[in-house]
Protein backbone atom coordinates (compact mmCIF):
# COMPACT_ATOMS: atom_id res chain seq x y z
CA UNK A 1 0.00 0.00 0.00
CA UNK A 2 1.01 3.34 -0.87
CA UNK A 3 0.53 5.95 1.89
CA UNK A 4 1.18 9.75 1.21
CA UNK A 5 0.74 13.17 1.97
CA UNK A 6 -0.60 15.71 -0.22
CA UNK A 7 -0.66 19.85 0.47
CA UNK A 8 -3.02 22.98 -0.68
CA UNK A 9 -4.21 26.00 -0.18
CA UNK A 10 -7.68 24.17 -0.17
CA UNK A 11 -8.77 20.51 0.44
CA UNK A 12 -10.35 20.34 -2.97
CA UNK A 13 -6.77 21.35 -3.85
CA UNK A 14 -5.00 18.87 -2.07
CA UNK A 15 -7.27 15.95 -2.99
CA UNK A 16 -6.61 16.91 -6.11
CA UNK A 17 -3.29 16.40 -5.99
CA UNK A 18 -3.58 12.78 -4.66
CA UNK A 19 -5.87 11.91 -6.79
CA UNK A 20 -3.32 13.51 -10.03
CA UNK A 21 -0.14 10.90 -8.99
CA UNK A 22 -2.33 8.02 -7.07
CA UNK A 23 -5.85 7.63 -9.29
CA UNK A 24 -9.24 8.70 -9.16
CA UNK A 25 -9.71 5.08 -6.92
CA UNK A 26 -7.44 6.75 -3.87
CA UNK A 27 -8.69 6.30 -0.37
CA UNK A 28 -8.48 9.23 2.07
CA UNK A 29 -7.34 8.43 5.14
CA UNK A 30 -7.38 11.96 7.12
CA UNK A 31 -7.81 15.84 6.56
CA UNK A 32 -6.18 18.62 8.57
CA UNK A 33 -4.49 22.01 8.33
CA UNK A 34 -0.93 22.50 9.05
CA UNK A 35 1.09 25.01 9.44
CA UNK A 36 3.78 26.01 6.87
CA UNK A 37 7.36 25.69 7.65
CA UNK A 38 10.03 27.83 8.13
CA UNK A 39 9.66 31.55 9.15
CA UNK A 40 6.55 33.93 9.13
CA UNK A 41 4.67 30.58 9.60
CA UNK A 42 2.61 32.48 12.18
CA UNK A 43 1.84 34.86 10.17
CA UNK A 44 0.53 32.81 6.77
CA UNK A 45 -2.56 31.09 6.35
CA UNK A 46 -2.46 27.34 7.45
CA UNK A 47 -2.36 24.90 4.35
CA UNK A 48 -5.05 21.37 4.24
CA UNK A 49 -2.83 18.66 4.50
CA UNK A 50 -4.74 15.49 2.83
CA UNK A 51 -3.09 11.71 3.91
CA UNK A 52 -4.20 9.58 0.45
CA UNK A 53 -3.83 5.88 0.71
CA UNK A 54 -3.26 3.50 -2.87
CA UNK A 55 -3.06 -0.43 -3.26
CA UNK A 56 -0.29 -1.10 -4.72
CA UNK A 57 -0.34 -3.03 -8.27
CA UNK A 58 0.40 -6.34 -6.86
CA UNK A 59 -2.29 -6.32 -4.02
CA UNK A 60 -4.82 -5.12 -6.46
CA UNK A 61 -7.52 -8.01 -7.53
CA UNK A 62 -5.74 -10.22 -10.12
CA UNK A 63 -7.58 -11.27 -13.42
CA UNK A 64 -9.87 -14.49 -13.06
CA UNK A 65 -8.24 -17.62 -14.11
CA UNK A 66 -9.50 -20.06 -16.70
CA UNK A 67 -10.77 -22.93 -14.77
CA UNK A 68 -9.13 -26.54 -15.21
CA UNK A 69 -11.15 -29.46 -15.24
CA UNK A 70 -9.87 -32.14 -12.43
CA UNK A 71 -11.55 -35.04 -10.97
CA UNK A 72 -14.48 -34.17 -8.32
CA UNK A 73 -13.26 -35.31 -4.56
CA UNK A 74 -15.37 -35.19 -1.89
CA UNK A 75 -14.65 -32.28 0.09
CA UNK A 76 -15.20 -31.47 3.46
CA UNK A 77 -16.85 -27.64 3.50
CA UNK A 78 -16.09 -26.11 7.18
CA UNK A 79 -18.10 -24.26 9.35
CA UNK A 80 -18.21 -20.69 8.63
CA UNK A 81 -16.66 -18.65 11.33
CA UNK A 82 -18.83 -17.19 13.71
CA UNK A 83 -19.39 -13.40 14.14
CA UNK A 84 -16.98 -12.69 17.27
CA UNK A 85 -13.87 -14.31 14.80
CA UNK A 86 -15.12 -12.00 12.04
CA UNK A 87 -14.37 -9.63 13.90
CA UNK A 88 -11.11 -10.50 15.25
CA UNK A 89 -9.75 -10.80 11.78
CA UNK A 90 -11.29 -7.34 11.11
CA UNK A 91 -9.44 -6.00 14.34
CA UNK A 92 -6.64 -7.22 13.31
CA UNK A 93 -6.28 -5.46 9.65
CA UNK A 94 -7.25 -2.08 11.06
CA UNK A 95 -4.70 -2.48 13.39
CA UNK A 96 -1.71 -2.85 11.26
CA UNK A 97 -3.14 -0.23 8.47
CA UNK A 98 -3.17 1.92 11.50
CA UNK A 99 0.40 0.86 12.83
CA UNK A 100 1.95 1.09 8.82
CA UNK A 101 0.28 4.73 8.82
CA UNK A 102 1.49 6.06 12.26
CA UNK A 103 4.83 4.62 10.96
CA UNK A 104 5.00 6.97 7.56
CA UNK A 105 3.83 10.19 9.67
CA UNK A 106 6.50 9.71 12.71
CA UNK A 107 8.88 9.51 10.13
CA UNK A 108 7.83 12.24 7.82
CA UNK A 109 7.12 14.64 10.86
CA UNK A 110 10.61 13.74 11.72
CA UNK A 111 12.05 15.06 8.22
CA UNK A 112 10.19 18.25 8.24
CA UNK A 113 11.26 18.94 11.70
CA UNK A 114 15.09 18.05 10.56
CA UNK A 115 14.19 20.80 7.41
CA UNK A 116 13.36 23.16 9.70
CA UNK A 117 16.64 23.35 11.79
CA UNK A 118 18.29 23.46 8.37
CA UNK A 119 16.43 26.37 7.28
CA UNK A 120 16.74 27.89 10.60
CA UNK A 121 21.10 27.58 10.04
CA UNK A 122 21.91 27.13 6.92
CA UNK A 123 23.44 30.51 4.68
CA UNK A 124 21.68 29.48 1.60
CA UNK A 125 18.25 29.99 3.35
CA UNK A 126 19.23 33.30 5.30
CA UNK A 127 19.65 34.49 1.51
CA UNK A 128 16.00 33.08 0.73
CA UNK A 129 15.01 34.38 4.10
CA UNK A 130 15.91 38.13 2.78
CA UNK A 131 14.58 37.55 -0.28
CA UNK A 132 11.06 37.04 1.11
CA UNK A 133 11.14 39.93 3.54
CA UNK A 134 12.09 41.62 0.02
CA UNK A 135 9.04 40.47 -2.09
CA UNK A 136 6.87 40.54 0.82
CA UNK A 137 7.29 44.57 1.64
CA UNK A 138 7.43 45.49 -2.20
CA UNK A 139 4.04 43.41 -3.00
CA UNK A 140 2.88 45.90 0.06
CA UNK A 141 4.08 48.49 -2.25
CA UNK A 142 6.79 49.94 -0.45
CA UNK A 143 9.77 51.95 -2.15
CA UNK A 144 12.15 49.70 -3.59
CA UNK A 145 14.53 51.54 -2.54
CA UNK A 146 13.42 52.02 0.97
CA UNK A 147 13.40 48.38 0.80
CA UNK A 148 17.03 47.85 -0.34
CA UNK A 149 18.14 50.42 2.14
CA UNK A 150 16.31 48.84 4.60
CA UNK A 151 17.84 45.76 3.93
CA UNK A 152 21.50 46.87 3.00
CA UNK A 153 21.54 48.13 6.64
CA UNK A 154 20.27 44.58 8.05
CA UNK A 155 22.92 43.42 6.30
CA UNK A 156 25.46 45.03 7.51
CA UNK A 157 24.72 44.48 11.23
CA UNK A 158 24.41 41.10 11.25
CA UNK A 159 26.87 38.45 11.05
CA UNK A 160 26.54 34.35 9.76
CA UNK A 161 26.12 33.45 13.51
CA UNK A 162 23.06 35.66 13.77
CA UNK A 163 19.62 33.46 13.62
CA UNK A 164 16.54 34.28 11.10
CA UNK A 165 14.86 35.14 14.27
CA UNK A 166 17.13 37.93 15.36
CA UNK A 167 17.36 38.92 11.66
CA UNK A 168 13.46 39.33 11.62
CA UNK A 169 13.45 41.29 14.91
CA UNK A 170 16.11 43.70 13.81
CA UNK A 171 14.47 44.38 10.30
CA UNK A 172 10.61 44.81 12.89
CA UNK A 173 12.75 47.10 14.93
CA UNK A 174 14.35 49.37 12.35
CA UNK A 175 11.17 50.15 10.50
CA UNK A 176 9.28 50.99 13.75
CA UNK A 177 12.61 52.95 14.58
CA UNK A 178 12.18 54.67 10.65
CA UNK A 179 8.09 55.64 11.76
CA UNK A 180 9.14 57.18 14.59
CA UNK A 181 6.49 57.93 17.49
CA UNK A 182 2.88 58.56 16.84
CA UNK A 183 2.14 62.48 16.32
CA UNK A 184 -1.12 63.60 16.96
CA UNK A 185 -2.98 66.70 18.54
CA UNK A 186 -1.22 68.23 21.47
CA UNK A 187 -2.63 70.54 23.23
CA UNK A 188 -1.27 74.39 23.60
CA UNK A 189 1.37 75.52 26.64
CA UNK A 190 -1.28 78.28 26.96
CA UNK A 191 -4.10 79.43 25.53
CA UNK A 192 -5.79 77.92 22.46
CA UNK A 193 -4.73 75.98 19.89
CA UNK A 194 -5.48 76.98 16.19
CA UNK A 195 -5.30 72.82 13.76
CA UNK A 196 -5.90 73.58 10.36
CA UNK A 197 -6.90 70.57 7.89
CA UNK A 198 -5.64 70.21 4.64
CA UNK A 199 -5.56 68.46 1.39
CA UNK A 200 -6.95 67.47 -1.53
CA UNK A 201 -11.09 66.58 -2.05
CA UNK A 202 -12.24 63.07 -1.66
CA UNK A 203 -10.16 62.26 1.02
CA UNK A 204 -12.63 62.28 3.80
CA UNK A 205 -11.24 65.42 5.64
CA UNK A 206 -14.49 66.85 7.01
CA UNK A 207 -15.30 63.56 8.31
CA UNK A 208 -11.91 63.10 10.05
CA UNK A 209 -12.39 66.08 11.73
CA UNK A 210 -15.71 65.45 13.22
CA UNK A 211 -14.24 61.92 14.49
CA UNK A 212 -11.71 64.03 16.17
CA UNK A 213 -13.92 67.06 17.28
CA UNK A 214 -16.21 63.93 19.22
CA UNK A 215 -13.12 62.55 20.62
CA UNK A 216 -11.31 65.74 22.01
CA UNK A 217 -14.97 67.01 23.33
CA UNK A 218 -16.65 63.90 24.71
CA UNK A 219 -13.85 61.76 25.79
CA UNK A 220 -11.29 64.59 27.05
CA UNK A 221 -13.93 67.30 28.14
CA UNK A 222 -11.90 69.74 25.88
CA UNK A 223 -13.76 72.98 24.59
CA UNK A 224 -13.76 72.30 21.02
CA UNK A 225 -14.87 75.02 18.23
CA UNK A 226 -15.31 73.89 14.59
CA UNK A 227 -14.63 76.36 11.44
CA UNK A 228 -14.69 76.15 7.72
CA UNK A 229 -12.86 78.21 5.32
CA UNK A 230 -14.66 75.76 2.59
CA UNK A 231 -16.74 78.27 0.48
CA UNK A 232 -16.68 76.30 -2.74
CA UNK A 233 -18.83 73.34 -1.18
CA UNK A 234 -22.16 74.13 0.73
CA UNK A 235 -22.20 70.38 1.50
CA UNK A 236 -19.34 70.40 3.39
CA UNK A 237 -20.13 73.78 5.52
CA UNK A 238 -23.74 71.99 6.30
CA UNK A 239 -21.88 68.81 6.94
CA UNK A 240 -19.84 70.01 9.96
CA UNK A 241 -22.37 72.31 10.98
CA UNK A 242 -24.51 69.44 11.77
CA UNK A 243 -21.45 67.40 13.54
CA UNK A 244 -21.38 70.40 15.44
CA UNK A 245 -25.20 70.96 16.50
CA UNK A 246 -24.72 67.08 17.86
CA UNK A 247 -21.40 67.83 19.67
CA UNK A 248 -23.20 71.26 20.98
CA UNK A 249 -19.96 73.44 19.72
CA UNK A 250 -19.64 76.77 18.23
CA UNK A 251 -19.86 76.47 14.68
CA UNK A 252 -18.66 79.43 11.97
CA UNK A 253 -17.98 79.58 7.95
CA UNK A 254 -14.90 81.78 7.56
CA UNK A 255 -15.04 83.93 4.26
CA UNK A 256 -12.45 86.27 5.16
CA UNK A 257 -8.63 86.46 6.63
CA UNK A 258 -10.21 89.49 8.85
CA UNK A 259 -13.10 87.17 10.21
CA UNK A 260 -10.50 84.15 10.81
CA UNK A 261 -9.05 86.64 13.16
CA UNK A 262 -11.93 87.99 14.88
CA UNK A 263 -12.89 84.16 14.92
CA UNK A 264 -9.92 83.46 16.76
CA UNK A 265 -10.21 86.19 19.28
CA UNK A 266 -14.02 85.19 19.93
CA UNK A 267 -13.35 82.16 21.10
CA UNK A 268 -9.77 82.70 23.19
CA UNK A 269 -11.50 80.56 25.37
CA UNK A 270 -11.77 77.40 23.92
CA UNK A 271 -8.90 74.69 24.12
CA UNK A 272 -9.24 73.57 20.32
CA UNK A 273 -10.08 75.31 17.34
CA UNK A 274 -10.46 73.00 14.40
CA UNK A 275 -10.08 74.30 11.16
CA UNK A 276 -11.80 72.72 7.56
CA UNK A 277 -10.18 73.95 4.38
CA UNK A 278 -11.23 73.78 0.95
CA UNK A 279 -10.01 70.81 -0.91
CA UNK A 280 -8.47 71.30 -4.31
CA UNK A 281 -6.01 70.23 -6.65
CA UNK A 282 -2.20 70.25 -5.62
CA UNK A 283 -1.88 71.93 -9.09
CA UNK A 284 -4.21 74.96 -8.45
CA UNK A 285 -1.99 77.66 -7.76
CA UNK A 286 -4.78 80.60 -6.82
CA UNK A 287 -6.64 77.51 -4.43
CA UNK A 288 -3.04 76.89 -2.51
CA UNK A 289 -2.56 80.65 -2.00
CA UNK A 290 -6.25 81.46 -0.63
CA UNK A 291 -5.08 78.83 1.46
CA UNK A 292 -1.76 79.81 2.86
CA UNK A 293 -3.47 83.04 3.55
CA UNK A 294 -5.55 81.95 5.64
CA UNK A 295 -2.57 80.02 7.60
CA UNK A 296 -0.94 82.82 7.53
CA UNK A 297 -3.09 85.65 8.64
CA UNK A 298 -3.17 84.00 12.85
CA UNK A 299 0.02 86.06 14.33
CA UNK A 300 2.85 83.54 16.00
CA UNK A 301 1.27 84.36 19.83
CA UNK A 302 -1.20 81.26 18.82
CA UNK A 303 -0.06 77.61 18.58
CA UNK A 304 -0.74 76.73 15.17
CA UNK A 305 -0.35 72.53 14.04
CA UNK A 306 -1.60 71.80 10.04
CA UNK A 307 -2.06 68.30 9.50
CA UNK A 308 -2.11 67.05 5.56
CA UNK A 309 -5.30 64.57 5.26
CA UNK A 310 -4.25 61.63 2.48
CA UNK A 311 -6.24 58.99 1.31
CA UNK A 312 -4.18 55.42 1.76
CA UNK A 313 -5.65 54.41 -1.96
CA UNK A 314 -4.27 56.80 -3.57
CA UNK A 315 -1.64 56.55 -6.43
CA UNK A 316 1.84 56.72 -4.57
CA UNK A 317 3.26 58.98 -7.66
CA UNK A 318 0.27 61.57 -6.97
CA UNK A 319 0.59 61.12 -3.32
CA UNK A 320 4.68 62.69 -3.22
CA UNK A 321 3.34 65.48 -5.54
CA UNK A 322 0.50 66.32 -3.01
CA UNK A 323 3.08 65.88 0.05
CA UNK A 324 5.40 68.21 -2.06
CA UNK A 325 2.63 70.90 -3.03
CA UNK A 326 1.88 71.41 0.63
CA UNK A 327 5.16 71.38 1.65
CA UNK A 328 5.90 74.95 -0.01
CA UNK A 329 2.63 76.02 2.11
CA UNK A 330 3.60 74.85 5.79
CA UNK A 331 5.45 71.96 8.05
CA UNK A 332 2.27 69.19 8.31
CA UNK A 333 2.10 65.60 10.41
CA UNK A 334 0.24 63.13 8.24
CA UNK A 335 -3.09 61.71 8.84
CA UNK A 336 -4.00 58.80 6.29
CA UNK A 337 -8.19 57.93 5.63
CA UNK A 338 -9.60 54.81 4.01
CA UNK A 339 -7.18 52.41 5.12
CA UNK A 340 -10.33 49.83 4.92
CA UNK A 341 -10.15 50.53 1.12
CA UNK A 342 -7.21 49.10 0.31
CA UNK A 343 -4.95 45.73 1.14
CA UNK A 344 -1.25 47.26 0.98
CA UNK A 345 -0.02 49.61 3.65
CA UNK A 346 3.59 50.50 1.91
CA UNK A 347 2.48 54.02 0.89
CA UNK A 348 2.14 55.16 4.89
CA UNK A 349 6.10 53.97 5.19
CA UNK A 350 6.60 55.92 1.90
CA UNK A 351 5.41 59.15 2.40
CA UNK A 352 6.48 58.82 6.59
CA UNK A 353 10.19 58.78 5.19
CA UNK A 354 9.87 61.12 2.18
CA UNK A 355 8.56 63.82 3.63
CA UNK A 356 9.70 63.28 7.38
CA UNK A 357 6.41 64.66 8.71
CA UNK A 358 5.02 62.28 11.37
CA UNK A 359 2.21 60.26 11.22
CA UNK A 360 -0.76 61.07 13.59
CA UNK A 361 -4.36 59.39 12.81
CA UNK A 362 -5.79 56.84 10.48
CA UNK A 363 -9.17 56.13 9.65
CA UNK A 364 -11.23 52.67 8.33
CA UNK A 365 -14.83 53.77 7.85
CA UNK A 366 -17.66 56.66 8.27
CA UNK A 367 -18.33 55.93 11.41
CA UNK A 368 -18.37 59.19 13.65
CA UNK A 369 -15.94 58.96 16.09
CA UNK A 370 -14.96 55.21 15.98
CA UNK A 371 -13.31 54.42 12.82
CA UNK A 372 -10.00 56.15 13.87
CA UNK A 373 -7.45 55.56 15.90
CA UNK A 374 -4.03 56.88 16.81
CA UNK A 375 -1.08 55.71 13.85
CA UNK A 376 0.63 52.76 15.69
CA UNK A 377 4.33 51.48 14.24
CA UNK A 378 3.88 48.19 15.54
CA UNK A 379 0.64 47.21 13.93
CA UNK A 380 1.75 48.05 10.95
CA UNK A 381 5.27 46.91 10.89
CA UNK A 382 3.31 43.44 11.44
CA UNK A 383 1.58 44.07 8.42
CA UNK A 384 3.81 45.40 6.31
CA UNK A 385 5.76 41.95 6.77
CA UNK A 386 2.83 39.83 6.08
CA UNK A 387 0.53 39.35 9.47
CA UNK A 388 -2.77 40.32 8.96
Amino acid sequence: MIIKKFQGKTEEEAQALAKKELGNDVTILNIKNVKRKGLFSFLRKPLVEVTAAQEEEKEKERPALKPVLKPVMPQVIPDPPKDDQKDKVIEEKLESLHTLIEKQLVKEAAEDEKEAESFETGEDHHVEFMKLIYNTLIDNEVDEKYVNELLDEVERVKTQKTSIDAVLSIIYQKMILMFGQPAGISEAEHGTKLIYFVGPTGVGKTTTIAKIASKLSVNDKKKVVLLTTDTYRIAAADQLRTYANILDTPFRVIYTCDEMVTAVSDYKDADYILVDTAGHSHTNAVQKNSMLQFINCIEDTVEKEVFLVVSATTKYRDLLSIADAYAQLSDYKLIFTKLDETTTLGNLFNLRLHTGAGLSYVTCGQNVPDDIEAFSPQSTVKQLLGGR
